[in-house]
């Protein structure tokens, strides 16, 4: 398998030329989703298959899965300035310096298992809320300096549950560990 294919399974985030209430309602039912699908496939790995890395190069599964934890924190916390500040400039992180950091190298997972599913549980409720205007709201991403649309950004979000999911189900096909 080629290195693109295994560092984007489900190929790259393409937003839709026009997103729709419907389209933004689907990608919400995969955040919501997202916890019980991730413990799904992992609850079953042993420590040594929860370190092992997806491609070469990439993280192990128990950095992904602490990745998430971060990644999603960080997102919730953009959507929150996005709604009650007029174009936040929102602020980056080093997401792969914090993949080496103790709390996602070397603990359990439970710990972010529990973090995903209190944080989507108030995620989706507050995504399930949103008013067209409130979907239309921006924030400024400083490395483009790019303005993203919160709908835009829920389809973003969607993709990246999907996409780290993939990473999972496909190195446990490729390990045999189904």
């Amino acid at each position: 398998m080629n290195i693109e294919k295994l560092k984007y399974p489900i190929g790259k985030f393409t937003a839709p030329t026009n997103t729709t209430k419907e389209i933004v309602e689907e990608y919400i039912l995969d955040i919501q989703a997202f916890p019980e699908r991730l413990k799904k496939e992992i609850e079953t790995l042993s420590e040594a298959q929860l370190d092992t890395v997806y491609r070469p190069g990439g993280w192990t599964i128990r950095q992904l899965v602490n990745h998430c934890a971060d990644s999603h924190m960080n997102s919730l916390i953009r959507f929150k300035l996005a709604l009650t500040e007029d174009k936040p400039t929102i602020k980056p992180y080093f997401e792969d310096r914090w993949a080496e950091l103790i709390d996602s190298k070397n603990i359990d997972i439970k710990p972010a298992l529990l973090i995903l599913e209190g944080l989507h549980a108030r995620w989706s409720l507050l995504l399930q809320s949103l008013s067209n205007e409130e979907l239309k709201k921006t924030f400024i991403h400083p490395e483009t300096n790019k303005e993203i649309r919160i709908d835009e950004n829920i389809g973003i979000y969607a993709w990246h549950c999907n996409h780290h999911l993939a990473h999972i189900i496909s190195l446990k096909s490729t390990m045999n560990w189904l």
